[in-house]
């Protein structure tokens, strides 16, 4: 997994939850937090927030499915 091939995937998709981003890559999800800061940082990727109401609720999302990130280009 490299800074590439994210920025690849991420354009192709063009938004994707940290859990994709993990099974994509199999990658823990702080190491690609680390990485996605890189691209946050050039201002391509951003982080989304979902609906206030998803993921407070029931209580029953992992983090990692209501972490989304979107490219911006």
């Amino acid at each position: 997994m490299s800074l590439i091939a994210i920025k690849e995937h991420m354009m192709s998709v063009k938004m994707a939850s940290l859990s994709h981003l993990c099974s994509h890559f199999n990658a823990e999800p702080e190491t690609l937090r680390c990485l996605l800061s890189h691209w946050i940082a050039k201002g391509k990727i951003r982080p989304c927030r979902l609906k206030s109401a998803c993921g407070t609720k029931c209580f029953n999302c992992p983090a990692a499915q209501t972490e989304m990130y979107e490219w911006c280009e």
